[in-house]
């Protein structure tokens, strides 16, 4: 895989924010950033049997898979050299408490962060 894919939710201000500050600290050409709204994410989100109606998790694939929840999260930013030591420390959290946590801003991040009527990445 030559890019690392980040599906993500493309009317989401939380969502476009991340994007945005992956656009500006992650190294270039690491990262091919898919709106889940986009022809190519409803592609991927069916070809890997998830929900194309509505996105609950921001989803990596890359070389050694598919990653979702804090799981996906953490490879992301563990791909900026910065931040690998912040996702290496946050790794050691068990699962469970972080996806808990995950989950909670996920199911929230429209009623808290709004929604937004123009994606970051253009499709």
């Amino acid at each position: 895989m030559e890019k690392s894919v980040i599906v993500f939710d493309g009317e989401c201000n939380l969502c476009n924010g991340v994007v945005g500050w992956l656009l500006k600290f992650a190294p270039e050409n690491i990262f091919q950033f898919v709106p889940f709204q986009s022809p190519f994410g409803q592609e991927l989100l069916r070809t890997h049997g998830f929900s194309t109606t509505e996105l609950e998790t921001v989803i990596l694939f890359d070389d050694n898979g598919k990653h979702t929840h804090s799981d996906g999260f953490l490879r992301i930013i563990s791909k900026i050299p910065k931040w690998r030591l912040v996702a290496a420390l946050l790794a050691f959290i068990p699962r469970i408490i972080r996806d808990t946590i995950y989950n909670l801003a996920s199911r929230n991040r429209v009623r808290w962060f709004g929604k937004s009527q123009a994606c970051t990445i253009s499709f």
